[in-house]
């Protein structure tokens, strides 16, 4: 982070008191959790072999197609605003993957029905790689690492 970022990332912290009273106890309840499971999800990512973090997330090649009530669906918007919240505060990188991970997570503690996607595409800028990326669905709505999802094409699913 450039010395500019710092400045900004620094200043735009004298704000956070003032938006955390503004929250309700069950909003303060979330963003701690996910803040807490995405350092867990990130620490996954990186220590621990693909297949092992995977099998947290359900079945492999799985795609939960349950109807899910609107008490539940409001519950998975929270729980996926508040990963997207908590992700922009991390001092690791909080990237798609780590996003899925604690928002299925959590959902799963929830007994909320959701899918994890895996999807990879050319990268454009470099031909020869692959672009990665993850998000997680619920019911019709796509909680986290929506932006751009459709261009990736799906590898592999979990529910």
């Amino acid at each position: 982070m450039g010395e500019a970022g710092k400045i900004s990332w620094l200043g735009s912290l004298r704000a956070v008191p003032a938006k955390w009273r503004r929250r309700s106890r069950a909003e303060r309840a979330l963003l701690l959790e996910a803040f807490i499971l995405l350092g867990v999800a990130r620490a996954g990512v990186l220590l621990l072999p693909m297949r092992w973090l995977t099998r947290s997330l359900g079945r492999h090649m799985q795609e939960d197609q349950s109807r899910v009530t609107p008490a539940c669906m409001r519950t998975a918007r929270m729980v996926g605003g508040a990963v997207r919240s908590a992700a922009g505060w991390t001092p690791w990188g909080s990237v798609c993957l780590p996003q899925a991970a604690a928002a299925k997570w959590m959902l799963k503690r929830r007994n909320i029905p959701a899918t994890v996607y895996l999807g990879v595409m050319k990268d454009e800028s470099r031909p020869e790689k692959l672009a990665a990326h993850a998000w997680v669905r619920c019911g019709e709505f796509i909680l986290t690492g929506a932006k751009g999802h459709q261009q990736y094409t799906v590898v592999s699913k979990f529910s």
